[in-house]
C-alpha cells in the first residue's frame, strides 16, 4: 500500500464532514489534479478558482490571490519519503489538503476575508500575527463535530502522523478558538504541533473576521505565547 493511500485512509477516518464532501466532489481521483476542472466545481459553489504557482510566493501576491478568491496551488510533488513532512507546500499538500474545504461556504468567506486583511496587516506591521492565524486555523484547524474531534486543516490532513497526533493523541493541547490568543500564539514549523485551536463551526471562524482589524493592531506589539506555554487547556478531548 502506498504512503499517499495510507495518508488518505487515515485522513478520511478523522477528517471533518465538509472536507470529505468537498474531496468527493472534486476531480482528484485520476492522478495529477486537473486545475481547470477543479476550478469549475469550486466556482459554481463558492466562487473560488485555482491558480498554479511554482512554490512559495511573495506575501502581497498571496494575499491578492486570496482576496480575489484564487487559491495558489503548487505544481510540483514531494518525494515519497517526504509525505509526512515537507518544508514547502507541494501539489499534494495544496490540492489534497486545502482545496476540498474551499467548498464549505463559511470557510470560503473566511479565507477571502483573510486575503483582504493582508494589505492592512502589511501597513500595520502585523504580518506575524496574521501568519499565526493562517497557521493555526487554515493549516492546523480542528473542529468538534458530532462529539468527535476532527480535522479540517491542510497541514494536519496532508500528514498521517499529524492527523493521528491532532485528533487521537493525549499529548497536544486543544484550545477553544480565541482569535486574540491565536494571533499571539507561536508555533513549530518542523515538528508535530503541541497546541491546536478548535472551532464549533465554520461560521464562528468567519464571524471573527469582523474583530480582526482591531486585534491585529493590538497583537503587533503584544507578547507572543510560546508553543509550549503551560496555561491550562480549555477544550479537553
Amino acid at each position: 500500500r502506498s504512503q499517499d493511500a495510507e495518508t488518505e485512509e487515515v485522513s478520511r477516518e478523522r477528517a471533518a464532514t465538509a472536507y470529505l464532501e468537498g474531496l468527493d466532489r472534486l476531480p482528484f481521483r485520476d492522478g495529477v489534479p486537473d486545475f481547470a476542472a477543479a476550478s469549475a466545481v469550486l466556482e459554481r459553489v463558492t466562487g473560488w478558482t485555482l491558480v498554479a504557482v511554482p512554490g512559495l510566493i511573495p506575501d502581497a501576491a498571496f494575499f491578492a490571490h486570496l482576496a480575489e478568491r484564487r487559491f495558489p496551488v503548487t505544481y510540483w510533488i514531494r518525494k515519497p519519503e517526504e509525505l509526512d513532512y515537507i518544508v514547502e507546500p507541494d501539489i499534494f499538500h495544496d490540492a489534497f489538503g486545502h482545496v476540498p474545504i474551499l467548498l464549505q461556504p463559511d470557510f470560503a468567506e473566511f479565507l477571502a476575508a483573510y486575503g483582504r486583511l493582508g494589505a492592512l496587516a502589511t501597513r500595520l506591521g502585523a504580518l506575524k500575527p496574521l501568519a499565526r492565524l493562517y497557521w493555526h486555523m487554515v493549516e492546523f484547524g480542528l473542529l468538534r463535530e458530532g462529539g468527535r474531534m476532527v480535522a479540517y486543516g491542510a497541514g494536519i490532513l496532508s500528514s498521517a502522523a499529524e492527523t493521528l497526533h491532532a485528533t487521537e493523541s493525549d499529548k497536544p493541547r486543544r484550545l477553544r478558538f480565541d482569535p486574540w490568543r491565536v494571533l499571539r500564539s507561536d508555533y513549530f514549523i518542523d515538528d508535530l504541533q503541541p497546541t491546536y485551536f478548535v472551532i464549533k463551526d465554520y461560521a464562528e471562524l468567519f464571524a471573527a473576521t469582523d474583530r480582526l482589524p482591531a486585534l491585529l493592531e493590538a497583537a503587533r506589539s503584544a507578547e507572543p505565547i510560546p508553543p509550549l506555554d503551560k496555561r491550562p487547556a480549555n477544550c479537553p478531548k
